[in-house]
């Protein structure tokens, strides 16, 4: 894990859970608002727990009303979490791996109601995706593998 990394997994563990999410939560209410990810009804109501397993990181957040909200840091277990790496949910939000690839890989873990995960795996499968996500997510992508490498050549 790079140093840098390490400060913001450090940075994120100290901050509170809706703190956490704002970043997350304001993303995808701008894309609900642009028509690009319209959540389906079987989410409302239900509250999520997204995992960035390389960095450390826990991000809660709710469905209610079909729009996206922090989460209640009360300590209530989510219906649903996903569990990947960076360069997994970049694959994914930009069209280049599907759920049950990133699945089958074991790269994603979903746990929790069974019924609910099925509805996000269709709804994130289904999801349209601007040509500049798409291209925003592989530069990313190429990045984090570009950064990856310098690492281990300093590593040897």
């Amino acid at each position: 894990m790079s140093a840098l990394h390490k400060l913001m997994a450090g940075m994120h563990r100290r901050m509170p859970a809706r703190a956490r999410a704002l970043p997350l939560v304001a993303a995808l209410e701008l894309a609900r608002r642009a028509g690009w990810l319209e959540p389906p009804a079987a989410l409302d109501g239900h509250a999520f727990l997204l995992t960035v397993q390389d960095l450390g990181l826990e991000v809660p957040f709710r469905c209610d009303g079909g729009r996206f909200h922090t989460a209640a840091a009360d300590g209530a277990a989510p219906a649903l979490t996903l569990r990947a790496c960076t360069v997994d949910y970049l694959r994914l939000l930009g069209g280049e791996a599907d759920t049950d690839t990133l699945f089958f890989q074991r790269k994603l873990v979903i746990s929790g109601d069974t019924a609910l995960g099925l509805e996000v795996k269709y709804w994130l499968d289904a999801a349209p995706r601007p040509e500049w996500v798409s291209r925003a997510a592989a530069r990313l992508v190429a990045l984090q593998g570009a950064m990856a490498g310098r690492q281990e050549a300093t590593a040897r």
